[in-house]
């Protein structure tokens, strides 16, 4: 049992990590579709959000999941309807980090498709993502 205090533990720092760069890439990306492509603020930008996303988020996401899986197998969590719904939360919350990795990529390319409007409209996505697996997460509803 304290192992699992322990897992449980780390697994709350990882996902606070990832969460963070999650919630600060996309305000990353506002700044730099706003920039002019080529300019020195965007080489800036584009190394800032290059760093987040290897040296934090990318590392964070991987250890928050491998910790939840672990936390998953060894309990009984997995029976209850607000785990499902969590693990069909945190999918989206995948999809969105990997949606940030092509993003980043374009601009680092000086490549512009979309508006800063759109990437404040997928901050609060992950917001929302958040809120959901907060909640199924520490209320535990539908059990």
């Amino acid at each position: 049992m304290e192992l699992h205090r322990w897992l449980e533990a780390f697994h709350v720092i990882s996902v606070v990590m990832w969460m963070a760069g999650m919630l600060y890439l996309p305000r990353l990306f506002v700044y730099h579709a706003n920039t002019k492509p080529g300019s020195e603020t965007s080489a800036l930008l584009a190394t800032m959000e290059r760093r987040l996303l290897f040296y934090i988020m990318n590392p964070a996401m991987a250890t928050a999941i491998l910790l939840g899986l672990t936390l998953a197998v060894t309990s009984d969590a997995h029976l209850f309807v607000w785990f499902r719904i969590k693990s069909v939360l945190l999918v989206c919350m995948i999809y969105m980090h990997c949606l940030f990795v092509k993003y980043r990529k374009d601009f680092s390319l000086d490549i512009r498709v979309h508006s800063s409007f759109f990437f404040r409209v997928l901050n609060e996505i992950v917001t929302v993502l958040l809120i959901g697996i907060i909640i199924m997460a520490v209320v535990k509803p539908f059990r």
